[in-house]
């Protein structure tokens, strides 16, 4: 999850290598006794901000995501692997004369409508996780 500059970066048994979001890597410490794992094209979730498109395992998301689901998606990848409280994407979707009385039960319906969105394309794969009482997770490829 960072971006290595032109100062060396020593990696460590575990570490994730991604080029591109083409290629991931994984390194495994010469301690270590499971082989390197090298994966093809990049399964995952990928946003073209500029250009607003959403692809799902390189394949993108036809017709496009509607605004709020877009907004949804930008939240939970801005903070992936942690979860995003209710509140928060609160803020983020809705704006402030919009927010007031944003029920619990429109967050549920707006995140399930993008999980069926990308499960259209990735079914097998359960990107958005609840996680009871706090909020949701992304969890991408």
């Amino acid at each position: 999850g960072q971006r290595v500059r032109r100062e060396p970066h020593p990696l460590k048994d575990g570490d994730e290598i991604r080029i591109a979001l083409c290629i991931k890597l994984g390194f495994v410490g010469a301690d270590a006794t499971i082989p390197l794992e090298l994966t093809g094209p990049y399964r995952g979730l990928r946003v073209d901000r500029p250009a607003k498109r959403v692809f799902v395992g390189g394949q993108e998301v036809i017709p496009p995501l509607s605004p709020a689901q877009y907004r949804l998606l930008q939240i939970l990848l801005d903070n992936e692997g942690e979860v995003v409280s209710r509140d928060a994407i609160v803020q983020a979707v809705w704006s402030d004369e919009e927010s007031y009385g944003v029920t619990e039960q429109a967050i549920d319906a707006l995140v399930h409508r993008l999980r069926e969105r990308i499960a259209a394309i990735d079914p097998d794969h359960d990107y958005i996780v609840t996680i009871r009482g706090h909020g949701f997770r992304l969890e991408n490829r």
